[in-house]
């Protein structure tokens, strides 16, 4: 069985720091493709992607503030955040794809107080 699990959320002031980590897992083709996130209210969003030949995007919003890297050897990826803002605030979601399939993990709170 696929399992995406994510872990590293939690309240954090306005220009503090986060890395979350995402580890997969129940299948030799899984491929963590990125992390997404949803505000109340919002549709999901695409944070930060990476291809299978590290190659990242990022959105806008967070270019230059967060990056993401994976470790192919753990079958994990992570993202780290810095000089997070109020409206960083969401619940983050991993991506992975196995033989074709999408696969999400079942999120991180993430919590910017000003």
């Amino acid at each position: 069985q696929v399992q995406l699990v994510e872990s590293g959320g939690g309240l954090v002031q306005a220009g503090g720091s986060l890395r979350l980590s995402c580890t997969a897992s129940g299948s030799i083709s899984i491929r963590i493709l990125g992390w997404y996130r949803q505000a109340p209210g919002k549709q999901r969003e695409l944070v930060a992607g990476i291809t299978s030949g590290g190659t990242t995007n990022y959105a806008d919003s967070v270019k230059g503030r967060f990056t993401i890297s994976r470790d192919n050897a753990k079958n994990t990826a992570y993202l780290q955040m810095n000089s997070l803002k109020p409206e960083d605030t969401a619940v983050y979601y991993c991506k992975g794809s196995s033989w074709g399939n999408p696969y999400w993990g079942q999120g991180t709170q993430v919590t910017v107080s000003s």
